[in-house]
């Protein structure tokens, strides 16, 4: 439980960017603002044609009695209902980290800038986000189809199914969020995917965090920025680097080259001279 909130905190802790470098998290509003326009017409639509569809794909429970004839439509529509959902909040991210790479990059340079005084090197790149994104798309679909299924269990199927699809998308968000950041340290997805599976209740803690901000109203644009600094620090704190402001190698005086999450270490010493010594 002690690592799952420290992961929830890491979240909190990139809200306090704002205050480091304002105006690059600023600019990480316009994309969140502009794909979550798009989204929330797609989520109010089908809400509005929902509960026809819900009678049209239920024609054997028009001959029920009126109170299982509810039960089980009302079970159907939540379902249906928190599948989508958890559909929009997955493809947001995605979307909107591939739509806005050049202000996220940003954000993550100066979080990393701010905390270590320095920036890795390898490249992320556009195309590599573009298909990061695609993944996690897919593999949210897949967590939508797997909590619809269990929302569709009566009476108790709408909280079974909120749950396993906050706890699947938030791993799923916690996953793609730090993608940026581990790549940068030139992490291929097996050896990001190892990382992050060995600190399993910490991003689990990060990840749910962020979905559930994304749950409110306008959340998912206002956190999108805080969500982006917060995975930084996370991979900070996983490869066992510094996650508070002024804690790096740039406040403390040393070289930033030396910070074991900040770039790759110097390659091992000459031992010629000794040996002649």
């Amino acid at each position: 439980m002690r690592e799952f909130l420290t992961g929830a905190g890491l979240l909190l802790r990139g809200l306090g960017q704002w205050r480091r470098t304002p105006g690059a998290m600023a600019l990480g509003l316009i994309p969140g603002t502009l794909v979550g326009l798009v989204f929330a017409g797609a989520l109010i639509g089908w809400g509005l044609v929902l509960p026809g569809l819900v009678d049209d794909w239920t024609p054997f429970a028009d001959t029920w009695a009126p109170f299982w004839a509810t039960t089980v439509r009302t079970a159907i529509g939540v379902a249906s209902f928190g599948a989508a959902l958890l559909i929009v909040v997955v493809s947001f991210t995605a979307v909107t980290l591939a739509v806005g790479e050049p202000f996220y990059d940003r954000i993550w340079r100066a979080t990393e800038r701010s905390v270590t005084g320095t920036v890795p090197d390898a490249d992320y790149g556009f195309w590599r986000a573009v298909g990061d994104s695609v993944r996690l798309i897919l593999r949210g679909i897949l967590a939508a189809l797997l909590a619809w299924v269990i929302g569709l269990i009566p009476f108790v199927g709408g909280v079974l199914g909120f749950v396993t699809g906050v706890a699947l998308t938030g791993w799923l968000l916690a996953d793609e969020l730090t993608s940026r950041s581990l790549s940068a340290r030139g992490l291929d997805r097996r050896a990001r995917r190892a990382i992050v599976k060995d600190h399993r209740a910490r991003a689990l803690g990060f990840g749910v965090a962020t979905q559930l901000c994304f749950l409110v109203p306008l959340g998912a644009v206002a956190v999108m920025p805080a969500a982006v600094a917060g995975s930084t620090l996370w991979t900070l704190s996983a490869l066992g680097g510094p996650v508070r402001p002024g804690s790096g190698p740039a406040a403390s005086g040393t070289d930033p080259g030396e910070h074991p999450a900040a770039a790759t270490p110097p390659p091992p010493a000459d031992r010629s001279a000794d040996a002649a010594r």
